[in-house]
């Protein structure tokens, strides 16, 4: 018979930098920095997380392939939400208008885009609340403390002026994403 391999415990520990302080109520981590809070809920029965004075440790009690996936994925977000509270997530967006000139505009928490391929009523966006958009000519800025908001704000925005059936080889109008989180 062949000798079965020991599942021993499994542990990832993520050193935070000094300028962000780290607090964990039951399962829900909070990061806080100079660029702001990042929150997250790491409520899982197969890993558990310790706090210690400048560390995050991840915790699996087997190191098989679920649990390693899972406590690496953890660890990814924990790496993501660090980035987030001491340096921000920032998303650049262009503005395309070839056919018509298209204007951007955000009142408070709503983006509005007006004369979109000639069209007389506005489209408008909701904004999540934690991202902070700024339009910059041809550019729209968005930046958030949290990579899923910012994501999403810009996906949004992206999806604002879609078009369906129209060549895009020629209709290239729309605001489309030039930059993800300065890559």
């Amino acid at each position: 018979m062949a000798n079965k391999k020991s599942k021993t415990n499994l542990s990832i520990e993520i050193k935070l930098p000094s300028e962000v302080n780290a607090q964990l109520d039951k399962d829900i981590l909070t990061l806080k920095g100079p660029k702001g809070d990042a929150k997250r809920d790491i409520s899982d029965k197969k890993i558990s997380i310790e706090l210690k004075e400048d560390s995050i440790i991840l915790k699996a009690l087997k190191s098989n392939k679920v649990n390693k996936k899972l406590i690496k994925s953890y660890a990814a977000h924990i790496k993501n939400m660090i980035k987030g509270s001491f340096e921000g997530h920032k998303y650049t967006l262009k503005i395309c208008s070839g056919h018509f000139p298209m204007n951007v505009s955000i009142n408070k928490d709503q983006l509005s885009v007006k004369n979109f391929l000639g069209e007389k009523v506005p489209r408008t966006l909701k904004l999540k609340p934690n991202a902070e958009v700024k339009v910059e000519g041809e550019l729209i800025i968005v930046e958030s403390s949290s990579k899923e908001i910012a994501g999403q704000v810009s996906s949004d925005i992206e999806q604002l002026t879609r078009r369906t059936r129209y060549d895009t080889r020629i209709f290239q109008d729309g605001i489309w994403i030039t930059s993800k989180d300065d890559k």
